[in-house]
């Protein structure tokens, strides 16, 4: 089989996109014929249909499905290549890719970027959101160059996995709630609760928390984002336990913040393969995030 042609694969997403062949053609500057024998030759290569015609709007098949959503991940990676080769040649540092979760980083990582930005470094950042288990093995595949993970976590062969940041768990409680001033796993495991999803660092840690007073509540809901978990808080859905780490989660004044006991601390990890380090791109940007290390003694 012939090697993928990017241009084939990029006339194939405009279509899905843009809902018809004459649509992409003029998106993409080329003649109908063109377009039409780009899906035909993907079509060919694959032995089959990709696209169903007819109707309003060209759909992808199930097939066609799988083929856009990694073309747009290789012609991400192209258009990627292209900058960084630009920027090399223009004395840049190029682009580093930074994988972390968005629970973890909500507030953080608007001030890493800024920092990164102010410090000149010549470097573009890419960023990719996901849980710290899939980004420790993306890294470990090299698809990405950094992660900030919550620990612990898994082993990973030439992967320096560095502490880096403690951040308090608190109740998070609605603003009206009658509460004592340190929250004990008794007395939360009474409320309506709000958990983050199983697979999370998070999650574990509160089921531990309760397990060990010899409790295993039922969550209301399970969420993914903390921040939707925050803003459920406030209108007085139920009750969470979330990392804490700036005055503004508070929504306001809408959500309390109560102390635990016993306390609880999550913790993350500045994660990067050791053969990296001599990309000087790569050592810039662990050094800004360096920077935000907190550590409890």
């Amino acid at each position: 089989m012939r090697e993928l042609n990017l241009d084939q694969l990029r006339t194939l997403v405009a279509i899905t996109e843009l809902g018809s062949f004459s649509a992409a053609a003029r998106a993409l500057h080329l003649s109908q014929p063109t377009v039409s024998l780009h899906v035909a030759e993907l079509e060919s290569k694959f032995s089959t249909v990709l696209l169903v015609r007819g109707g309003r709007r060209v759909a992808a098949t199930s097939s066609g499905e799988v083929l856009v959503a990694r073309a747009r991940l290789l012609l991400r990676e192209s258009a990627s290549t292209v900058d960084l080769m630009k920027r090399q040649q223009n004395g840049e540092r190029g682009r580093v890719r930074l994988g972390t979760s968005s629970g973890a980083m909500v507030h953080l990582l608007p001030q890493i970027l800024e920092r990164l930005d102010g410090a000149r470094t010549g470097v573009e950042v890419d960023v990719t959101l996901g849980r710290s288990q899939e980004l420790l093995a993306k890294l470990y595949v090299g698809g990405i160059d950094i992660a900030l993970v919550a620990t612990p976590q898994p082993d990973y062969p030439g992967i320096e996995v560095k502490p880096w940041r403690d951040t308090p768990m608190l109740a998070m409680l609605p603003s009206n709630w009658s509460a004592p001033k340190i929250v004990t796993p008794r007395w939360l495991a009474d409320r309506p609760l709000i958990f983050n999803e199983p697979t999370t660092h998070v999650h574990q840690q509160t089921m531990e928390w309760f397990a060990a007073a010899g409790l295993h509540p039922v969550s209301r809901i399970e969420i993914s984002h903390n921040e939707v978990a925050r803003r459920l808080i406030a209108t007085g859905y139920g009750a969470a336990i979330l990392p804490f780490e700036d005055p503004s989660e508070t929504l306001e004044g809408r959500v309390r913040a109560v102390a635990l006991r016993p306390t609880m601390t999550r913790r993350l990890a500045l994660a990067y393969s050791s053969s990296k380090l001599g990309t000087d791109g790569v050592r810039r940007v662990l050094a800004i995030i360096d920077e935000f290390r907190q550590l409890r003694a």
